[in-house]
């Protein structure tokens, strides 16, 4: 019901709109735009027609000297007096030859040059000289590390996030000293690495063990590991004056470390420095990217 109902309004509305366009007075609600005050200009066609008795005057451009004095004598006496007669005879006005002077033809104005683009370039120059220039800051790219675990990197990170232009991470493998070992080579099998360690004993030489694990120093004999290489070297020398092929060598372990590489303004070393969360990391320069 609600549909036929907004249906026969819609259609009420439309049928009621093109009365009001078809039958509608035009020009009603016309505004004049013209201020007032103003002479509006009309056309020719809407002056009035000039009556019957009275002859619309000829536009005359220009006349010469002589025919405006020959039209003004012919204004000035309209009759004269028949002596004959004694009646007044209108004389009807001599038509003068009138010469009009044609308009010379008006030259097309000339274009002034255009000087767009010098203005413009003018403009750019001032609004150039008049900007203030800003002095340009400097950068610099650093390497922050080794860091030994990434919870360390990404705390580092965070405090330098705000003086940081750009930054990276990157993974490297290092070697990790963990000391210095002294040790006789590796035997062929177990009995002999065994036979080795008696000999060792009857010389007096203590502190020793046959090592049994799988790996490039299987059936070795170990002589001891040092932190000090100088204690390392003097522990080797007295087995080899015992009569025994002692060995020397640095222990390592192929270690995972991370770098956090950084784009900071020059201005920025104490911050860089405090922002280090690491004890054994350090800042220092290296190639931009």
């Amino acid at each position: 019901m609600l549909l036929r109902l907004m249906f026969v309004l819609l259609i009420a509305l439309n049928i009621a709109v093109a009365a009001w366009l078809l039958l509608g007075e035009s020009g009603t609600h016309a505004v004049d735009p013209a201020d007032k005050g103003v002479p509006t200009l009309k056309l020719l066609a809407e002056l009035p027609a000039p009556s019957a008795t009275a002859p619309a005057p000829a536009a005359m451009p220009s006349v010469s000297g002589s025919a405006a004095t020959s039209v003004l004598a012919a204004a000035a006496a309209p009759a004269r007096v028949s002596e004959e007669k004694g009646t007044a005879v209108s004389t009807p006005p001599v038509a003068p030859a009138v010469t009009a002077a044609t308009p010379a033809p008006r030259e097309p104005a000339k274009k002034a040059p255009v000087e767009a683009p010098a203005t413009t370039a003018l403009l750019a120059s001032a609004s150039t000289a008049d900007a203030p220039t800003s002095a340009k800051r400097s950068y610099r790219c650093l390497a922050i590390g080794p860091f030994t675990n990434q919870v360390d990197l990404r705390s580092t990170r965070t405090a330098l996030a705000p003086r940081t232009v750009r930054s990276r991470q990157r993974q490297e493998q290092t070697s990790e000293s963990h000391g210095w070992r002294v040790f006789l080579p590796a035997q062929a099998t177990r009995d002999l690495a065994l036979a080795q360690a008696r000999r060792l004993e009857a010389k007096g030489v203590k502190d020793y063990f046959v090592v049994s694990a799988a790996g490039e120093m299987q059936n070795s004999v170990a002589l001891g590991l040092f932190h000090d290489p100088a204690n390392a070297k003097k522990r080797r020398d007295d087995v080899i004056a015992a009569g025994f092929p002692a060995r020397m060598s640095e222990r390592t372990e192929v270690t995972p470390v991370w770098w956090l590489d950084v784009v900071v303004p020059d201005d920025a070393n104490a911050d860089v420095r405090r922002g280090i969360r690491s004890p054994g990391a350090s800042a220092k320069p290296t190639g931009c990217f």
